[in-house]
């Protein structure tokens, strides 16, 4: 598990990167910060698209910006998204179940942490396997 502040400083990463969201169709911006084994942190936001499925969320906007730098080892990501007109997200936002797909690629379930942001002081902590309990990974399709 990554300590407090590291959590604190992901948050607050996840909450500006939601300023940058481009959300015209659903009003919801999203914002994510994704931290590597070796300390890197890699923003992403949501982006929508009128034709709704080239629509990307922040949570793989951060992967894919990551591992087309080359990274690889991840330990957590936090999560933060609300509505446009709310200056803060009220509940927890947590993935759609194509960013946990996308995580479980990468990551350890058991020990990859998904950090719903409310606030930089007011989050939720879970494991990738708390979310995606039957997750379906490289390990189902190859011996490891």
């Amino acid at each position: 598990m990554i300590t407090r502040e590291k959590a604190g400083e992901l948050a607050g990463k996840a909450l500006e990167a939601r300023r940058y969201s481009y959300h015209p169709y659903s009003g919801f911006a999203v914002g994510a910060a994704l931290l590597t084994r070796e300390g890197e942190i890699y923003t992403g936001c949501n982006i929508e698209n009128a034709a709704f499925t080239p629509t990307n969320c922040a949570e793989r906007t951060a992967f894919f910006k990551a591992v087309s730098e080359g990274e690889r080892d991840f330990t957590a990501i936090a999560v933060a998204g609300g509505a446009e007109d709310a200056a803060l997200p009220l509940e927890d936002c947590p993935p759609c179940g194509v960013c946990l797909q996308v995580m479980m690629e990468f990551c350890d379930p058991a020990s990859f942490e998904v950090i719903l942001v409310r606030s930089e002081d007011d989050y939720n902590s879970l494991t990738l396997a708390e979310l995606l309990p039957k997750g379906f990974g490289p390990g189902n399709v190859r011996e490891e």
